[in-house]
């Protein structure tokens, strides 16, 4: 099995920086996407905030293009996210998640992360 564990959420002004980091650990053959997802306050779903591909290639929710960038360190199993211009819409549980083989004959299942609190105040 993979496992995820999330750091580096907290408690920031709006206009403020944050950078979430994820590391995999485990059994671990291949990753393919990483991703971050975020489930605001009353909300019932996550709602996918960015993703990366084995490749690099990266794709953004619209609310965070141009604040948010999303990268990976392969050696290292860990994703991360830099946070900038955050502003109190962005406050929400962030979730680590990933696409991934634990062994070459199993399948690719989905993993996540237990969750990091992020809160911007006003």
């Amino acid at each position: 099995q993979v496992q995820l564990v999330e750091s580096g959420g907290g408690l920031v002004q709006a206009g403020g920086s944050l950078t979430l980091s994820c590391a995999a650990s485990g059994n671990i053959f291949r990753i393919n996407d990483m991703g971050w997802y975020r489930q605001a306050p009353g909300k019932q779903q996550r709602e996918l905030v960015a993703v990366i591909s084995s490749g690099s290639s990266t794709q953004y929710t619209d609310s965070v293009k141009g604040r948010f960038t999303i990268s990976r360190d392969n050696a290292k199993n860990t994703v991360y996210l830099q946070m900038n211009s955050l502003i109190p819409e962005d406050t929400a549980v962030y979730y680590c998640n990933c696409n991934a083989q634990s062994r070459r004959w199993n399948p690719v299942s989905t993993y996540w992360g237990q969750g990091t609190q992020v809160t911007v105040s006003s």
